[in-house]
This record gives C-alpha cells, sequence and structure tokens, in this order.
C-alpha cells in the first residue's frame, strides 16, 4: 500500500484499502482556527453537550490577530468561552502561538500515522511529519467534535521523485511552483502526493513543509514527504510517477504570475514588473531558514523607497529565534516592518492589504484575485530569497543580480 492506504487503513481498521474506496477513520487530531466559531454554532445545533475528547483538538488564533474589528472580537470572545467550557487543553490565543500549522510543529501535536484534520485549507502541511492531514469544513469538523470518525474516499497516489542538486537561489519553493505550473491547479486533484528521491531526503524539515503545503494548490487530498517511522511499500501501486532532476529541470528561480498559483515562469522570463509592496511570511515560508534567507539579501542594503517590506513570522517561537539570531534586526534596519505572527495580509482583511493597481511579490501560497485586498491589484508568488531580492530591487528579480551589485538600489 501507499502511505496514504496505510494510514487509512489502519485508522478504519481494517487489513487494507484500495483507491476510490469509502471508509469510515478516527481521528487523531482536530485542529481550528477563528473559523472554530462556525464549528461551534454547529456543534450546538447537534445538540451533544461535551465534545468526543478535548485532548485531541486544537484550537489557534491566527487569522485575524489582533481583532481587527469588533465582529472579530465578539468570534474570538465566544471560542475562548467554548474552549473554557469543553476543557479544551490546547488552545493557542494572541501571542501565545502564531499560524495553526506551524504552531502545531512547534508544539509536536502531529506524528507520523496520524489522521489530521483541519479547517483550513493548507492543512496538508502536516504531510511533512508523516500525517494523512486535510482539510475540511466546519459542519464536517463539528461531525468530528462529536464522533472523533469522518468518512473518507481512499485516494489513489501521485509519486514524485526528486533527485539532483538545488541551483544557487533556488529553493523548496521554486521546486513545488515548477511542479503546479507543469501539473496545473488541477493536476493533483483529490489525489495523495508522495515526495521522495535524493533531494527530498537532504531537505530540512521546513522545505518539506513548503512542499506538502503548496500541494493543496494542484488539488491534492494529502501529500507527504519521508519520514522513518512510516513508509510506502515496495511494491505499492501508483496512479503515476513523476521524475524531477533539479540539475537540469529548474536551473533558476520561479515564480506564480496573476492570477492562479499553476501560471509559473522563470525569473528571467519576467518583463521589468516595479513591486510595491514584497511580503515575506505565512503557512508556506515564514520560518527560520526563510527570514536567515531574506536577512542575508538585506544586509547592509535598503528596502527600495517605493517598496514595502512585510515580515510575518510564522509563529512566536520563529519570531524569537529570528531575534535571537538578529535577522530581524538586519530586515528592520533594512526598511521592513514586523507584523505579529500570523496569517497577515495573505488573508486579505488586513496588516497590508494591496490598493487597486497595486503588485505584489509575497512568499505566501494563493495569488488569487482580490486575495490580498483590491481585486486589481496583482500578487506574484515567489521564494523568500525573490522576495528579498524584489524588495532591495523595486521590482522582481534574480537574487544573484542584487547580490552581484554593491549599490543599495538597483
Amino acid at each position: 500500500m501507499t502511505l496514504a492506504e496505510k494510514i487509512l487503513a489502519r485508522a478504519s481498521g481494517r487489513s487494507r484499502v484500495e483507491p476510490d474506496e469509502i471508509v469510515v477513520a478516527g481521528v487523531d487530531l482536530a485542529m481550528s482556527h477563528e473559523n472554530a466559531d462556525l464549528v461551534r454554532k454547529a456543534f450546538l445545533e447537534i445538540g451533544v453537550p461535551r465534545v468526543w475528547d478535548p485532548g485531541k483538538i486544537v484550537i489557534i488564533f491566527d487569522h485575524r490577530i489582533p481583532a481587527e474589528s469588533e465582529k472579530t472580537a465578539a468570534t474570538h470572545k465566544a471560542v475562548r468561552e467554548f474552549v473554557e467550557q469543553q476543557g479544551i487543553r490546547h488552545f493557542y490565543d494572541v501571542g501565545r502561538g502564531g499560524i495553526c500549522h506551524q504552531v502545531l510543529a512547534d508544539n509536536g501535536h502531529v506524528r507520523p500515522g496520524m489522521v489530521v484534520v483541519g479547517t483550513d485549507s493548507h492543512t496538508t502541511t502536516h504531510g511533512a511529519f508523516g500525517a494523512f492531514a486535510t482539510g475540511i469544513g466546519a459542519t464536517e469538523m463539528a461531525g468530528v467534535w462529536v464522533e472523533g470518525r469522518l468518512w473518507f474516499k481512499v485516494p489513489s497516489t501521485i509519486r514524485i521523485e526528486v533527485e539532483g542538486a538545488f541551483a544557487p537561489w533556488v529553493s523548496a519553493k521554486d521546486l513545488i511552483l515548477w511542479i503546479i505550473g507543469r501539473l496545473g491547479a488541477a493536476g493533483a486533484d483529490y489525489r495523495a502526493v508522495e515526495f521522495d528521491g535524493s533531494a527530498i531526503r537532504r531537505m530540512t524539515v521546513a522545505s518539506r513543509m513548503v512542499l506538502c503545503n503548496l500541494s493543496m494548490e494542484m488539488g491534492a487530498k494529502v501529500a507527504f514527504t519521508p519520514v522513518m517511522e512510516i513508509a510506502p511499500d515496495a511494491d505499492a501501486a501508483y496512479e503515476r510517477t513523476i521524475h524531477v532532476n533539479l540539475d537540469y529541470d529548474i536551473p533558476e528561480p520561479q515564480v506564480a504570475c496573476p492570477h492562479s498559483v499553476d501560471n509559473v515562469k522563470p525569473v528571467s522570463a519576467l518583463p521589468e514588473v516595479p513591486v510595491h509592496q514584497a511580503v515575506l511570511g505565512s503557512c508556506t515560508n515564514g520560518r527560520l531558514e526563510d527570514l536567515e534567507a531574506a536577512a542575508a539579501i538585506l544586509r547592509g542594503r535598503r528596502v527600495h523607497p517605493r517598496t514595502r517590506l512585510i515580515i510575518i513570522p510564522a509563529s512566536q517561537r520563529v519570531f524569537l529565534d529570528a531575534l535571537r539570531l538578529g535577522c530581524i534586526e538586519t530586515l528592520v534596519e533594512a526598511g521592513a516592518i514586523v507584523n505579529p505572527p500570523g496569517c497577515g495580509p495573505c488573508v486579505g482583511v488586513h496588516q497590508g492589504i494591496l490598493a487597486a493597481g497595486e503588485v505584489c511579490i509575497s512568499s505566501t501560497n494563493r495569488n488569487f484575485i482580490g486575495r490580498m485586498g483590491s481585486k486589481d491589484s496583482f500578487v506574484y508568488l515567489a521564494s523568500p530569497a525573490v522576495v528579498a531580492a524584489s524588495a532591495v530591487a523595486g521590482r522582481i528579480i534574480h537574487p544573484e543580480i542584487v547580490m552581484a551589485r554593491e549599490n543599495a538600489h538597483v
């Protein structure tokens, strides 16, 4: 069996499952952010007095923190009261957590072989830890809070084997953007994706999280990178196997152009694109290695006068680590502003939304029309290195060009 099949077989009490079968699987962890209020309301309508297991529910405020409106403040208040009433132990309030997917990782909530559901589409991130992790809706989550179980259709699996070595300034973000560009936004629709190969096994955990996170943007139900504790069988049956060689397939950074994540081009193929805002953060690329990459480029340089650079650490722990290492000082001295750990402008409601006609280069995961504010703005997606270099140049640019020049402005 594949990884997805093995985990669903275990969770549904079966010796074997096949693609397209329907199984009812036990849930090991159920996560929600502010939309826990929608789940709460659906749960109360069901009429069950207590959640099935308060120790297996995690609630994290991250999308609208601190509260940007009275409506959000009321939502936060209602969820806090519910958490206390139900005895939900794993609750991360403002200033105590950060982005939900990073907080789960920081605090060891996810382990190999678990079934993890979250009311956030990028719950696929936790396949980097060997979990069958997927996003679900609020009413589905209410059912999980009642029963601790959920039905799944067993997905078929696409295997992506990656060999070779990254070129300078090319990273996991470039790899997954390149793959999405080739497969398309629906290329892995309701499939499991297994990433493996020598290049994947050399990656940091943070980089593996990038791959699993963005797999959702090509439709994947779940995605996995290798872990020691669980592996697919040698004779597992795959829908297809894709081979990628970094040595010649991805020689330079990639950029997803407006208004689709699969509209991917190498950075050298773009015309001159002035940048009004650069965003470094999100559940895709707000981790320590991302902040370090940006700091390495911005050290001794300045953000371009017509560009604003917004930094959002993925969690309080990441923020503290970056402070201790001096990354935050470097970024602020260069002219960046630091938002509190959370989703920030990626949600499109606060902390750096765009006006009509503005262009943003972002390390986030979506560039749909209106994603970061005005429907007449333009969002390009790229790696932290490209984001930082573009903030210095005031236009989308290859980092090697910025690093090769002595002057602060390009």
